[in-house]
């Protein structure tokens, strides 16, 4: 059986240390093409440019975008055999479903669905306190061992047992490595929200009180949420749909139809 070919994207830039290890661990099975931004774009959705700057780099195409644009480039030109996109390994956790939007890792693994293209979207959870940004967390390459790992079992194994027929892409969460062995559970994400918003002069700050309770242990979410399973040490995989969605709604029917009257 051939290797599959795999596209390699993430949303910390080319040059970070996650996107190596599991590049590193993929080539073990896969041939990999490289795609990814030329720096930082983190938190970005799944903006879109017009037109963007491909650049030969040692591990493949550096680009001067977004990791959407990376996987339209990728698929429709770069690499357009690809079986497989990977988007990862991120620098901290994309746990719960108000974050799956915001994610430039996840987005990337969406944006890859509307061509039909299966998918994984990858990231390591960093335990920081309340006042510390990923971005500005020391992260070694032997961390993402975990993650890396789960990827590698998934991308070989996941499409030969039929995961792919009933979901759009695989949302993967890791414990950081230093933590130990880990289970892998199927998971849903989590519906808790614990964004805050306070005045500060002319200011508005933002929150995310989340994660300091994550970092005690402290979370109200339930058995089998993404980010508790996370965070009791064991990586979450959760099996998501791309499209937006649609129920048939009697109360929209009679808004609708009185609408010219």
């Amino acid at each position: 059986m051939d290797e599959p070919s795999i596209l390699l994207t993430n949303d910390d830039g080319i040059e970070s240390p996650g996107l190596r290890a599991v590049r590193d661990a993929l080539e073990d099975v896969a041939e990999v093409t490289v795609v990814a931004p030329a720096d930082d774009k983190s938190a970005v959705g799944r903006s879109l440019s017009h037109e963007v700057t491909v650049r030969d780099h040692e591990l493949g195409h550096s680009i001067e975008g977004t990791p959407a644009d990376c996987v339209v480039a990728g698929l429709e030109s770069l690499a357009p055999e690809t079986d497989l996109v990977v988007a990862g390994c991120n620098r901290g956790a994309n746990l719960g479903a108000y974050v799956l939007g915001r994610s430039g890792t996840v987005s990337a693994a969406v944006e890859a669905t509307f061509f039909d293209v299966p998918a994984i979207a990858v990231s390591m959870y960093v335990p920081v306190a309340e006042d510390v940004a990923h971005t500005n967390t020391e992260v070694d390459r032997e961390s993402y061992a975990e993650a890396a790992r789960a990827t590698r079992y998934l991308a070989e194994r996941a499409g030969g047992a039929g995961v792919f027929d009933r979901a759009d892409y695989l949302n993967l969460n890791a414990p950081i490595a230093e933590w130990g062995p880990a289970e892998m559970v199927v998971t849903h994400p989590s519906e808790v929200y614990l964004m805050t918003a306070e005045r500060a002069g002319e200011d508005v700050v933002l929150h995310d009180r989340i994660w300091e309770r994550m970092k005690t242990g402290d979370i109200p979410d339930p058995e089998g949420a993404d980010r508790r399973t996370v965070v009791d040490g064991n990586v979450s995989v959760s099996p998501l749909t791309a499209p937006h969605t649609t129920r048939h709604h009697e109360a929209l029917d009679d808004l609708a139809g009185a609408y010219r009257e």
